[in-house]
C-alpha cells in the first residue's frame, strides 16, 4: 500500500505529516473537507511524522527564498532522507508547491503529488498547525510569519541603488508632461503678449527665449539704442535684435497697462523657469541612463531609450521581450486595428524617434527598424544582466546599426556579429578591469581611514584611561610647583622672610620630590654657604616644620641654573635609596651647625 506523506513549510520549519486511511479519504473528498474544519476529526486522519524547526530567522528566510524558487535546501533534505521510508516506490509526497514537488522528485526521487486532496490537508494543517506542534502558541506562530513576511519582501525588493530604473521611468514621464506643459504656456505667452507686440512673433520662433524677451522687453515704447547688447545675448544673433528694435519702434500692437505688463512679466518668468529645471531634468536623465542603461543609451539616445524602458515597465522587462515586440512597442493601438481590419501591421513604435530610421530612405524604413529592434533587444539584456555596466557594446551594436545604413545606400558588405562582438568582449573586459582597479583603490583609501579613525579612537580612549597613578601624580606636581614659585619670590627680593607661608601650610612645602631636597643639600655642603640662623634649642617638631623652609629658599634661588643641568626627576629605586643616606647626613650636619 501506497503511504501518503504531506510536506507542510511554515515560518518556524518544516513538518511531515502522516496520513492514515489513505483510500478513504482519496475516494471521499466532501468528507474531507468537513472534517478538515473539526480539530478532533483533523486528529484522526493527520498524524505528524516529523517536525523540523528554523534555528535562526536567517536560516527561516534562506529556506523560504528556496521553497519559492524551487530549490531543494539542505535542511529539507535532510527531514524527507532521515523521516521518509527507504523505499521510494511507496511512498507518495504530497506538497502545495508544484515546483518543489518537481525539484524533490528530481532530486531525491520521491513521487510528489500536487492540489486535490492534498490541498484540503495542506488547508487543515495551516488551520490547526499551534495544536499539532508541542509548544508552540498560535500567538507565536503569527509573530514569525510576521517576521518572515517582512524579512522576505525586503530581500525580494533589495536592489541596487546606483541600477534603479524606477527613477528614469519617472523622470522621462515628467520630462514628456514638462514638454506639453511648457508648449501650452508659451502659446498663451504669445497670445497674450502678442496683443501688445505682435511682430515679436514672426521674428523669434523659440518658445523659451520668446519668454525670456517678453520678460526683458515689457513695454516696447521703453526700447532703445541702449538695450541692444543685451538683446542680442538673449537672442544670441544681432540681426535680430536689430530687427527687434526697428520692429517695436513702427508696431501696429496696442497699448497695454502696467498691471497687464506686470502679470505677462510674471508668467513669463515661471515658463522660463520651467525650461531650465526641463534642462536640468534632462541632464540627470542622461546621467541616470548611463548608471542603469549604458549600452542601449549609447545605441538609441537616453529620451528613447528611457521610453522604452518606461513603455515595458522595467529594464527587466525590456530585455525579456523579443526583437519583435521591441519594434512595435508603442503603438498597439494600430497592431490591433489593423489586425482587427486585417491591415497592415505597423513597422515602427516608439523606436521611430530614433535618427537611424528617419535617415533611411522610405523603402528601408521597416528593414532599418526590424534591424534597430533586434540590437536594441540585445543592448537591454547586456544592460539588464552584466555586473559591470559598460557602454562598450552599446557603442558596437551602433556601429553595425550605421553598418547596415550604408549597406543599404551603397551595398558595402558589413561586419559579422560575431567578429565584432569579439571585439566588443576584450574591451569589455579592459574596462572592467579598469572600473575594478578604480573600486578596488577606493576601497584602499576607504580602509586606511577606517584605520586611522580606528587608531586615533583607540589612542585617546587608552590615554583617558590607562593613565598610570604615578602619571596621575607627576601631572598634579607641575601646577604645585608654579603656585609656590610665585610667592616665595616676591618677599627674597624685598630681603623679608615670611615664616607664615612655610609654616602655616607644611604639606604643600613638602610637595617637593626628594631628588629635589637632595640637590640642595648636595649643592649647599659643596659650595660652603650653609647659612643657617641661629636659633635656640627647639623641639624635634619644630625642627622639623624649619627644614621645608630652608630647602624652599635654596631652591628657588638656584632653581633655573640647577634644574637645566640636572637630570629630570624620576622615582626610581636607586634614587630613593640615595635620598635616605642624603637626609641621614643632613640631619648630622643640622646637629653639628646648632652644636
Amino acid at each position: 500500500m501506497v503511504l501518503l506523506h504531506v510536506l507542510f513549510e511554515h515560518a518556524v520549519g518544516y513538518a511531515l505529516l502522516a496520513l492514515k486511511e489513505v483510500e478513504e479519504i482519496s475516494l471521499l473528498l466532501p468528507q474531507v473537507e468537513e472534517c478538515v474544519l473539526s480539530l478532533g476529526k483533523f486528529h484522526n486522519i493527520v498524524r505528524l511524522v516529523a517536525f523540523n524547526p528554523f534555528s535562526s530567522s536567517q536560516v527561516a528566510l534562506e529556506n523560504a527564498n528556496a521553497v519559492s524558487e524551487g530549490i531543494v535546501h539542505e535542511d529539507l533534505r535532510l527531514l524527507l532522507e532521515t523521516h521518509l521510508p527507504s523505499k521510494k516506490k511507496k511512498v507518495l509526497l504530497g506538497v502545495g508547491d508544484p515546483k518543489i514537488g518537481a525539484a524533490i522528485q528530481e532530486e531525491l526521487g520521491y513521487n510528489c503529488q500536487t492540489g486535490g486532496v492534498v490541498a484540503e490537508i495542506l488547508r487543515g494543517v495551516r488551520l490547526h498547525f499551534h495544536n499539532l506542534v508541542k509548544g508552540l502558541t498560535d500567538l507565536s506562530a503569527c509573530k514569525a510569519q510576521l517576521g518572515l513576511g517582512h524579512s522576505y519582501s525586503r530581500a525580494k525588493v533589495k536592489f541596487n541603488v546606483n541600477r534603479v530604473d524606477n527613477m528614469i521611468i519617472q523622470s522621462i514621464s515628467l520630462l514628456d508632461q514638462l514638454d506639453k506643459d511648457i508648449n501650452t504656456f508659451s502659446m498663451r505667452v504669445r497670445e497674450w503678449y502678442g496683443y501688445h507686440f505682435p511682430e515679436l512673433v514672426k521674428i523669434i520662433n523659440d518658445n523659451a527665449t520668446y519668454c525670456r524677451l517678453a520678460q526683458f522687453i515689457g513695454n516696447r515704447k521703453e526700447l532703445s539704442e541702449e538695450k541692444l547688447e543685451k538683446l542680442e545675448e538673449l537672442t544670441m544673433d544681432g540681426a535680430k535684435a536689430k530687427a527687434i528694435l526697428d520692429a517695436s519702434r513702427s508696431s501696429m500692437g496696442m497699448d497695454i497697462s502696467a498691471i497687464d505688463l506686470i502679470n505677462i512679466e510674471s508668467f513669463s518668468s515661471r515658463v522660463v523657469s520651467l525650461s531650465e529645471y526641463r534642462q536640468s531634468l534632462h541632464t540627470y536623465l542622461r546621467s541616470k541612463m548611463s548608471q542603469v542603461a549604458p549600452s542601449l543609451s549609447a545605441l538609441i539616445g537616453e529620451a528613447v531609450g528611457a521610453r522604452l524602458i518606461a513603455h515595458a515597465g522595467s529594464l527587466t522587462n525590456l530585455a525579456k521581450y523579443p526583437a519583435s515586440t521591441v519594434q512595435i512597442l508603442g503603438a498597439e493601438k494600430a497592431l490591433f486595428r489593423a489586425l482587427k481590419t486585417r491591415g497592415n501591421t505597423p513597422k515602427y513604435g516608439l523606436i521611430f524617434h530614433s535618427t537611424f530610421i528617419g535617415r533611411a530612405a522610405a523603402k528601408n524604413k521597416g528593414r532599418i527598424s526590424r534591424y534597430l529592434a533586434n540590437k536594441c533587444s540585445i543592448a537591454s539584456r547586456i544592460d539588464c544582466f552584466s555586473e559591470v555596466p559598460t557602454s562598450v557594446f552599446g557603442e558596437k551594436l551602433r556601429e553595425q546599426v550605421e553598418e547596415r545604413l550604408s549597406f543599404y545606400e551603397t551595398g558595402e558588405i558589413p561586419r559579422k556579429n560575431l567578429d565584432v562582438m569579439k571585439e566588443a568582449m576584450a574591451q569589455a573586459e579592459e574596462a572592467a578591469a579598469e572600473i575594478a582597479r578604480k573600486l578596488e583603490k577606493q576601497e584602499k583609501k576607504r580602509l586606511k581611514k577606517e584605520k586611522k579613525r580606528l587608531a586615533a579612537l583607540a589612542l585617546a580612549s587608552s590615554g583617558n584611561s590607562s593613565s598610570t597613578p604615578e602619571e596621575c601624580e607627576e601631572m598634579n606636581e607641575k601646577p604645585k610647583k608654579k603656585k609656590k614659585q610665585k610667592p616665595q619670590e616676591v618677599p627674597q627680593e624685598n630681603g623679608m622672610e615670611e615664616p607664615s607661608v612655610s609654616y602655616t601650610k607644611p604639606k604643600k612645602k613638602r610637595s617637593f620630590s626628594k631628588e629635589e631636597l637632595v640637590s640642595s643639600d648636595l649643592e649647599e655642603t659643596a659650595g660652603g654657604s650653609t647659612s643657617l640662623p641661629k636659633r635656640k634649642k627647639s623641639s624635634p617638631k619644630e625642627e622639623t616644620a624649619s627644614e621645608p623652609e630652608e630647602v624652599s629658599r635654596s631652591v628657588s634661588k638656584k632653581k633655573r641654573r640647577f634644574f637645566s643641568k640636572e637630570e629630570p626627576v624620576s622615582s626610581g629605586p636607586e634614587e630613593a635609596a640615595s635620598s635616605k643616606t642624603s637626609t641621614k647626613k643632613k640631619k648630622k650636619l643640622h646637629k653639628a651647625s646648632q652644636d
